[in-house]
């Protein structure tokens, strides 16, 4: 998996490519504990992100709750596939999807 990251003006940018699953999970982890917490906006543009595993749901969980604390989080661009995942475990209800 392929990540994208840019940071401006107190918000971060993040667009992850390919797989969020098992595998990949743990990479997005780090690049998110590494970055977040200087920030008050956390974008992930999911306009390449082909797939999400329930390891990848985990890790926007546990991003959502950081930045509920601090700011807000926003997902845009989540294909059909993805879309579906989120509607049948109930995340479309606690993320914010653009």
């Amino acid at each position: 998996m392929n990540i994208i990251k840019t940071t401006e003006n107190k918000t971060l940018n993040i667009a992850p490519e390919g797989r969020l699953d098992t595998t990949t999970a743990p990479q997005l982890e780090a690049e998110l504990k590494q970055s977040i917490s200087d920030n008050e906006k956390l974008i992930l543009d999911f306009a390449k992100l082909e797939y999400i595993s329930s390891a990848g749901l985990r890790v926007l969980l546990a991003a959502q709750k950081v930045m509920n604390k601090q700011g807000e989080m926003v997902i845009r661009n989540v294909n059909d596939v993805i879309a579906e995942v989120f509607e049948v475990t109930g995340f479309s209800d606690i993320l914010t999807i653009e």
